[in-house]
């Protein structure tokens, strides 16, 4: 049985899929700006993980660090998705993944630390703010329940080689257990639409950071690196 205490969903379009390249922080904070946005206009991800990646000096082939992500959503920004949508794949030759030249308005936004804790997630939660949030997976994460909820076995243990983002969205419980709502990028084929319930149980030990995206913030002033 699932009570829904706080609901979220309607502050974010369709979960997106990320396929098979490393970008989920990049999906989870573009979607945690939009909705903070107000506006059900997805913002590129392609974009962030662009110069997130600048900004570390990282591989397309590799994830985005949590403060390089954050910082690109700041500094540089994100236009809407249609001006540069999310790549499949990047271009063999890296020197074609680059952004258009008319990239459009750009949106940035401050962060706020959360403390990673399910308790101070709530608490955002309770404000209407979404919450981005790192956390270590194990294996029943993959295969949401139908109801959609994660069931961990007694013995699974959070594994610290499978570091994913998601999206706190809602709390509620879950057979009277306390649980967060929390939206997925792989597409909506995923737990429901894309969203799934985990028990406090599981995410206390699981839970690596997070953060609230804050107040908009004017991008005009920073060099955008290309």
């Amino acid at each position: 049985m699932i009570e829904i205490d706080v609901d979220l969903r309607n502050l974010l379009g369709p979960a997106r899929d990320q396929g098979a390249r490393p970008t989920c922080l990049a999906f989870a904070a573009s979607d945690t700006h939009a909705a903070t946005r107000g506006a059900l206009t997805p913002l590129s991800c392609e974009y962030a993980f662009f110069h997130a990646q600048q900004r570390g000096g990282r591989s397309p082939h590799e994830g985005a660090s949590w403060n390089d992500m954050l910082s690109a959503i700041e500094e540089n920004g994100q236009p809407a998705e249609v001006q540069w949508a999310y790549l499949p794949a990047i271009p063999a030759d890296l020197s074609q993944w680059v952004p258009p030249n008319d990239i459009g308005e750009l949106f940035g936004r401050r962060n706020m630390p959360v403390a990673a804790t399910v308790g101070m997630i709530r608490n955002s939660l309770n404000c209407g703010s979404p919450v981005l949030i790192v956390a270590m997976l194990s294996n029943s994460f993959f295969s949401p329940s139908a109801s959609g909820v994660v069931e961990a076995q007694a013995d699974e243990r959070p594994d610290p080689n499978l570091m994913h983002a998601l999206i706190a969205v809602g709390h509620g419980k879950v057979n009277g257990q306390p649980a967060l709502l929390i939206r997925n990028s792989w597409g909506a084929a995923w737990g429901i639409d894309g969203h799934a319930w985990l028990t406090d149980m599981y995410l206390k030990p699981s839970l690596v950071t997070a953060a609230c995206l804050t107040e908009e913030c004017d991008v005009s002033c920073h060099t955008t690196a290309t």
